[in-house]
Formats: C-alpha cells, structure tokens, sequence
C-alpha cells in the first residue's frame, strides 16, 4: 500500500519579529532581559518583517498554477500568521484566496523560565539550570515550564499525521518558526540528534526563508522526503528586500 504524503510541502519561518528585533537590542547592550511587553504569541512582524512576508507572497504567487501552494497552514503566534495572511493575500495559492488553517502544533518552542531572558539572564538568573543545560544539551534540555526540541518533535509528527491524512497529493505550505522547521527536517529526514544541531550550527535560518519537499514513490510503495529547497531567500533577493535570519522567539537560549 502507498504511503500518504503531499505532492510537495513547503516550510516558510514567519518574517522579521518586533521580537527578534528585541532580543537583539538586548544582546547588543549585554542585558539581561529582552525590552518586550506582550506575550510570545501575540509579538508582531516588524515594519520589514512584513516586506519579507509581502515579497514571499509575490514569489509564489508567480509560479505556475499548478506549482502554486493549495494549502496553506500556519501557527497560532502572531507574526506566523501575519506572514501567512500576507501569502494569501498576494494570491499565493492556487485557485485564489484561501482561509489560512491554523493549527496550534505549529507553535514555537516554549521557553517556560528562560522567556525573555538572553543567555545572560539565564546564566544569571538560573545558573544550576543553564549548567544542567549544557550537560544534556538543548536537544533534550526542557526548562522547567517549558519544552525541549524533542518535546517539539512529538507534537510535529502529529502535525504531519494530520497533514498527510487531510491534505495527501496536494501542495502544502506550513507558515511556523526557526526551531519548527528544523524539527521538521529531523523527522522527514529521520536524522538523529547530531545531524539536526550540526545544521543548526551551520547558519540560522533566514526570516521568511523556505525549505521544500517533493515526495516520490520508490520501491514497494515507499515514499522517501526529498530536500530540494534550504533557506532559500530567492523572494527577497528579487525584491532586494534585506534579509535577516536572528534567532526565533523571545529568548536567547532558543
């Protein structure tokens, strides 16, 4: 029997954050705490934040109609969702404007105590648990009240059950966060936890930059993942709209 994948599946991390503006203000300066006085979910796109999300929109509205997304899913943080809004309303997906689905699997990796602390916060603040850190690692380091990447991992692979059984044969686009996207490419790729902090290291991943999968059927029914978009940030090199790639959510540990 065949497996159920999407004819191809688009990630594309949300634009440039007030936060991550932020967070970097706050590296800048050596402080301990990020200056930012909303909740993690409700931290909007910065001004170029939204030209990033506008040029993403542009660039797959120009391709063909039948290249173009036909589902488009996102998370519930707000600067995911306004990129995905502004996808749409660039007539992005095939057939028109679509409803963008929302679907809170999607969310950023929750940071529990070290929200809105940078990493010298944490090491101030918290310093047995920044310790206890780099012992396990932030693969599977959990801050207390929060989630470790595996912990992100358990609830995207019942993200993609989900996205194979609604949306099987059909060009999925999934608007989410730098952590995500990487969690993603973990379990499509079935690396182990090396491989995924390996490309982690390698460069961070570009606000608004996309990462793509084609699915094609091999022997026995079997369908393997294939990689063939990375951090591409063809849409703003078109544009000439600067690319930015700081690190996601509101915390320095990430």
């Amino acid at each position: 029997m065949a497996q159920n994948w999407p004819a191809r599946l688009w990630l594309v991390r949300h634009g440039q954050s007030q936060g991550n503006v932020a967070r970097d203000a706050a590296d800048l300066a050596g402080l301990p705490t990020i200056d930012i006085d909303v909740r993690d979910v409700d931290v909007p796109l910065s001004a170029l934040g939204h030209q990033q999300a506008e040029a993403t929109g542009r660039y797959f509205a120009e391709l063909p109609d039948n290249e173009r997304p036909e589902v488009i899913l996102s998370s519930p943080y707000l600067r995911a969702r306004q990129t995905a809004e502004a996808i749409c309303k660039a007539g992005a997906l095939a057939g028109g404007p679509a409803k963008t689905i929302i679907d809170e699997r999607l969310r950023e990796r929750e940071f529990g105590i070290f929200d809105r602390l940078t990493t010298i916060g944490i090491k101030s603040q918290f310093p047995e648990e920044a310790e206890h850190r780099k012992r396990l690692g932030k693969f599977y380091h959990r801050p207390p009240g929060g989630e470790s990447w595996a912990d992100v991992i358990l609830r995207l692979r019942s993200a993609l059950n989900t996205i194979n059984l609604h949306y099987c044969d059909r060009r999925v686009l999934v608007v989410c966060h730098q952590v995500v996207v990487l969690c993603m490419r973990y379990i499509l790729e079935e690396l182990d936890e090396g491989q995924i902090l390996a490309i982690d290291k390698q460069a961070e991943i570009l606000n608004c930059g996309i990462c793509a999968y084609d699915f094609r059927d091999e022997a026995h029914g079997l369908c393997v993942p294939t990689l063939s978009l990375w951090n591409h940030g063809a849409p703003m090199d078109a544009e000439e709209t600067p690319k930015t790639s700081e690190k996601d959510a509101v915390s320095g540990s990430r």
